[in-house]
């Protein structure tokens, strides 16, 4: 999900094996660790149980042992063609149910909640109710949570259930709450926007706080040789979890279309219960899941050293950098993300035409999941996230023309394209999405596979979500619209300096007025962040993917 090499800048196959090693020289290749089958079958043959095995090894062969490193001769040691197995299969659906679950309560306040609470609140309002997703992006760095979840622990509950399950449980009961009082904070929103924030962003936290388990168990879940499908399933779940929260949600939840087909309109209110009901009964499903044990992992150590062991990955110079291309490297989109839909409903677009739209990009969302999650299997996974660049900044620009020609009414014509546009655009980021995790799949180091997972996790949520609120905030800052009193056709006069906070447009529509747009800070904002999105990818994330990607996986792992 982030940099791609624009013209005169694009990486062939053959540059990106050039700047690699020689693929003659003996090195270490990125592994995760071996599955507890794999473990039984070379123990098997030896004659040789686990520990026995580790005792035969000095210092250096334990820890590589550890990492999960084997040398490839340049030829590859893992098997990358062999057949998925049902195993593996089982765990995929696993792992589609837990990013499903843990992606509703995000999707909800990204996806549906804002074109709820538009026709009540301000752009500026809206910025203060996104900062209900920070905790998923900030959930290593700020809140400083991830090494407790990977270190403190019911082993014979098992290490990831003892997280993940009463994280299901304390969302499903928020989600109750919720359910309980949204009526009464739906029916003046604008006075409950503190509210609403702080309730969504503890539905948010705990989410968070199950992505960090679910990313600690996806090393041990899966095979070495399937990892990369790891990043299809979080795609596939999450998305589904989106496409519930948003498309399915806004069409139930539509007068027009419960007048027009007869279905009952679903509430809020009884969408958050159901997902209740859904969580509470996943929860009892995984107390019969046995979790596979993890014999040498950071399970051992203890929070003050795991804190201690990922202070020392942030040191990392590489680390760092990539840190940095992540944080800054999305910002030449992050207008488009933010704000482009909320400004075609405001241009006329029904919310039930954007549901349909969504609804119909949904299946090539899927197909683009598991699609690039094969082709990520590669030595090369942050590839396509390379590749996907820049279409999704031309794309962002298209949306920007959009909106300044949006026609109304909208046409057929006009509808196709719009879903045409929506269908690309969400493919390249879906890709970006899918290449992203893939590598950090890939580099990360099992000894504290939850923490490192969530620190490469929260390098690249931050830079989704972090610009969001400055968007939103500038575009009320640098939008210019006055209210305009007309007479019988005739204009009459302004009676308002502004129109652009809720309180103006409220005071203009009591006048009778329109609000008369003079400077529409959207458009300001779009060009900034385009523009810094270019030179940013051309002069820092561009050179900077081709060196990280070159790396060994040694310079990932922690120094003991």
């Amino acid at each position: 999900m982030d940099p791609v090499l624009g013209d005169g800048l694009s990486v062939s196959s053959t540059s990106f094996q050039n700047s690699a090693l020689s693929p003659r020289t003996p090195r270490f290749s990125p592994r995760t660790p071996r599955s507890a089958v794999y473990t039984k079958f070379v123990a098997g043959l030896d004659g040789l149980g686990e520990e026995d095995e580790l005792a035969l090894l000095d210092e250096d062969d334990r820890r590589q042992y550890a990492e999960g490193l084997e040398v490839d001769d340049g030829f590859g040691t893992i098997n990358r063609n062999k057949p998925v197995s049902s195993e593996d299969k089982r765990a995929m659906v696993l792992l589609c149910v837990l990013y499903l679950i843990q992606g509703v309560p995000p999707s909800s306040f990204i996806g549906s909640m804002p074109f709820i609470l538009q026709k009540h609140l301000s752009y500026s309002q809206l910025a203060t109710f996104a900062l209900s997703g920070y905790p998923y992006s900030l959930k290593l760095a700020a809140i400083q949570w991830s090494p407790v979840v990977d270190s403190v622990f019911f082993s014979s509950f098992g290490r990831r259930k003892s997280w993940i399950i009463p994280m299901q449980i304390i969302n499903g009961t928020l989600m109750l709450y919720i359910s309980l009082n949204i009526q009464r904070l739906m029916d003046d929103p604008s006075h409950h926007v503190t509210h609403l924030t702080n309730v969504f962003t503890a539905l948010v936290f705990f989410s968070a706080t199950q992505d960090i388990a679910v990313d600690g168990w996806v090393l041990t879940l899966l095979s070495p040789e399937n990892l990369s499908y790891a990043s299809t399933c979080q795609t596939i779940g999450l998305n589904t979890g989106y496409f519930t929260s948003y498309t399915v949600f806004l069409a139930l939840n539509s007068e027009a279309i419960s007048e027009k087909w007869g279905v009952p309109r679903l509430t809020l209110a009884a969408y958050l219960r159901f997902w209740c009901f859904v969580s509470y009964s996943v929860s009892v499903w995984l107390l019969f899941k046995k979790e596979r044990k993890e014999p040498i992992s950071d399970s051992g150590l203890s929070v003050k050293e795991v804190y201690k062991q990922i202070w020392t990955v942030c040191k990392m110079r590489h680390i760092q950098s990539l840190a940095i291309m992540f944080v800054f490297g999305k910002i030449g989109f992050a207008a488009n993300d933010a704000a482009t839909s909320l400004k075609m409903v405001e241009k006329g677009l029904l919310r039930e035409d954007l549901a349909v739209a969504v609804l119909i990009n949904f299946p090539f969302q899927i197909i683009a999941g598991w699609l690039v999650g094969t082709w990520s299997r590669g030595e090369y996974p942050l590839r396509p996230w390379l590749l996907t660049f820049w279409p999704r900044i031309g794309f962002a620009f298209t949306a920007m023309l959009i909106v300044y020609w949006f026609p109304t009414p909208v046409s057929a014509g006009f509808f196709v394209f719009l879903v045409v546009h929506t269908v690309l655009t969400s493919f390249t980021s879906t890709i970006q999405f899918v290449g992203s995790s893939a590598f950090f799949t890939r580099i990360s180091d099992p000894l504290i596979g939850g923490t490192y997972m969530t620190l490469l996790n929260t390098f690249s949520n931050i830079g989704t979500m972090w610009p969001k609120w400055f968007v939103l905030k500038s575009v009320d800052m640098f939008t210019v619209a006055t209210c305009q009193i007309v007479d019988d056709s005739t204009y009459f006069g302004e009676v308002a300096t502004e129109c652009v906070s809720q309180t103006g447009k409220k005071l203009c529509a009591e006048l009778e007025g329109q609000c008369l747009v003079i400077r529409d800070g959207y458009y300001l904002v779009s060009t900034f962040c385009m523009i810094f999105g270019v030179l940013f990818l051309i002069f820092y994330t561009a050179p900077t993917a081709r060196r990280l990607q070159s790396l060994p996986a040694t310079s990932w792992r922690v120094k003991l």
